[in-house]
């Protein structure tokens, strides 16, 4: 417990000396306002007075708003305690918030500390006010301490603290302090209720978000947006789209903020036809295309797959900052088309807006899928010498990958081990690719080695690793690398591929026989590689990684979760329609070249989502120009 300061002490002591200086403190705390002068009056009497019982304390409370500063609340201090109203809890309280408003933490503990008596909001003022300075450690001390002295918590003090765990993600806090909420009986209100679906959602445990979310007697919209939100990040955007429906058939009216939210939940599915209807949502909802909702819906619709859709946002937004310029500048980067992301670079910087870390990295990006090597050296080197952005891991990362791709690792092993900043796995994640690209496996085994450092549980790196020894023909180093990811019970990440029909996505997995058109998808298949071979199409084994006769490899190939996909697209949607897949996972080579073949022989716009960009394929070429 922190004690009472000197001065403090002293305020009490020379009670009587403070009485005379009523006029003087009225005045620093005042206004030149009418109001202010006739509080000053008002108070100048009960001050005078020699009978301090008498005093309103409203007229403390009204002098309080009128501090602006530190001095001013102390002077109005001091006559609380000279007029002896530092027991009135009201008045005390008040004090109290404006300490704690102004920052001045020091005063208020002295004060906190020196009440004889506290109540829930006392307790709520210092607890909320260490919350929002950012001092974790004194407002998680100041709720242990209110737990210990068996004070029942409001539900202002709980929603602080729950907001801390939010945002520290401390969900081990966060737990303990919903079993508070348990035991203070307040699992049902509205406000804490709200603020545990919120630190649950964001800690990633949707399950228990959702159980509390539909346990709530009413929701109020901000609710609705953290359930929505908390399912896109956790990766289910299916159900916040879901989630967002059920909202409106409840009566409950979308805010813009909610918009933003259900545009992001929009962007991580992927699904064209959802966009369509939000976007048509967010017209009659009349909602303007400020900087924040339109960069979000360019991001949607690239990522959904129209770049021409999002530029259309981009050109109807009156404002933008150069996060918009730089999402634009991404879309076109992941669509492969990177010329036209260049293009907008000049566009922004006479528009009057220059580029930061991110419009760096999105540009970077660009040049580095469509192969434009010196115009990315071009960018890299501009970036401190006339931008005075310093380069970062990110941006190391997009020129490593862009010199790896083009088949110049000498120079990207020299770029990283020259680099001043730290080295982060996704850095040497794009050695390690572009090592599979080109099939040098000693630096890939330098690469693997230096990842399993930083991230010894993420599969993925062993796949990869295993994947080089195998195109390589070194089974027993391949194998290897599987028992050691058994050994350590790491499994490889299923692909899976999924296609948006009529509003629906379904999902295909390698192999998949669940479907109810399965028997009519691989009879198609069959019957369509016969004509894709006619048309030159030959089944690549090198992506068959197992050590199988030829055969069964290019049977393990038609098996390929993407091509089920295409299949059953080509199966149930219109002839000359456009056909759209996202994959988890990066596309094979050999699908690559069987997409190519199958978008010319049956005339469709083939358009795929995966985890590095977008593939356009049309008339047998592919948006990428085989460069990925």
């Amino acid at each position: 417990m922190l004690k009472l300061t000197k001065n403090q002490v002293l305020l009490i002591a020379n009670h009587e000396r403070f009485r005379l200086l009523s006029i003087s403190t009225l005045a620093a705390i005042a206004d030149t306002h009418e109001t202010s002068l006739k509080l000053e009056t008002q108070m100048q009497k009960p001050l005078e007075s020699h009978s301090s019982l008498h005093v309103d304390p409203k007229y403390f409370i009204s002098a309080l708003l009128y501090c602006k500063n530190i001095f001013q609340i102390k002077q109005v201090h001091a006559q609380v305690a000279a007029n002896g109203l530092l027991n009135n809890l009201f008045v005390v309280n008040k004090l109290l918030y404006i300490y704690v408003q102004h920052k001045a933490f020091g005063e208020a503990c002295a004060l906190f500390d020196g009440m004889r008596e506290r109540d829930p909001v006392s307790w709520s003022v210092m607890v909320g006010g260490f919350a929002k300075a950012g001092d974790i450690v004194n407002c998680f001390r100041t709720f242990r301490e209110l737990i210990r002295c068996s004070v029942q918590p409001d539900n202002y003090t709980l929603t602080f603290v729950l907001r801390v765990c939010r945002d520290r993600m401390d969900l081990l806090m966060g737990s303990s302090v919903h079993s508070v909420v348990l035991k203070s009986g307040l699992c049902l209100d509205h406000f804490v209720c709200a603020a545990l679906v919120d630190m649950y959602a964001k800690c990633r445990v949707i399950d228990d978000a959702r159980r509390l979310f539909d346990n709530m007697p009413t929701r109020d919209l901000v609710t609705w947006t953290v359930m929505i939100g908390g399912y896109a990040e956790c990766g289910n955007a299916k159900e916040s789209l879901v989630l967002f429906e059920w909202m409106k058939e409840e009566g409950v009216v979308p805010d813009k903020i909610n918009m933003v939210t259900v545009v992001h939940a929009c962007a991580k599915l992927g699904a064209m036809h959802k966009a369509r209807v939000i976007n048509d949502c967010i017209c009659r909802l009349n909602f303007s295309l400020d900087v924040i909702l339109g960069t979000a819906m360019i991001d949607m619709y690239a990522k959904c797959g129209s770049v021409d859709c999002a530029r259309e946002i981009f050109d109807k937004m009156q404002e933008k900052n150069v996060i918009s310029w730089s999402a634009m500048i991404a879309a076109y980067g992941y669509h492969g088309q990177g010329r036209k992301a260049l293009d907008l670079f000049p566009m922004m910087l006479s528009s009057g807006i220059m580029p930061n870390s991110i419009t760096f990295v999105s540009v970077l990006y660009a040049c580095s899928h469509a192969g434009l090597v010196d115009e990315g050296l071009q960018l890299f080197n501009m970036m401190w010498d006339e931008y005075a952005v310093r380069p970062d891991v990110k941006h190391y990362t997009c020129m490593v990958d862009l010199l790896g791709r083009a088949g110049r690792l000498d120079e990207a092993l020299n770029l990283i081990e020259n680099m001043i900043v730290e080295k982060d796995e996704g850095l040497w994640g794009a050695l390690l690719a572009a090592c599979r690209i080109h099939k040098k496996v000693e630096l890939a085994e330098r690469a693997a080695k230096s990842l399993l450092e930083l991230q010894p549980q993420n599969p993925g790196h062993y796949v990869l690793l295993s994947n080089i020894y195998a195109n390589a023909g070194r089974w027993e180093d391949m194998a290897k690398i599987r028992y050691l990811m058994t050994k350590r019970s790491l499994k490889k990440i299923t692909g899976w591929t999924w296609i948006e029909v009529d509003d629906k996505i379904y999902q295909f997995s390698v192999g998949d026989k669940f479907h109810p058109l399965s028997e009519e998808i691989y009879g198609l298949l069959k019957s369509m590689s016969e004509e894709l071979e006619l048309a030159g199409y030959v089944p690549n084994t090198d992506f068959a990684l197992h050590d199988v006769d030829e055969e069964a490899k290019v049977g393990i190939l038609y098996t390929h979760s993407e091509k089920l996909a295409i299949a059953f697209g080509l199966i149930v949607t219109p002839e000359g329609t456009p056909i759209r897949v996202t994959k988890n996972l990066r596309v094979c080579g050999d699908c690559h070249t069987f997409i190519k073949f199958v978008s010319a022989i049956k005339k469709r716009l083939i358009i795929v989502r995966d985890a590095n960009r977008f593939h356009h394929f049309n008339e047998g070429s592919c948006s990428c120009g085989d460069y990925w």
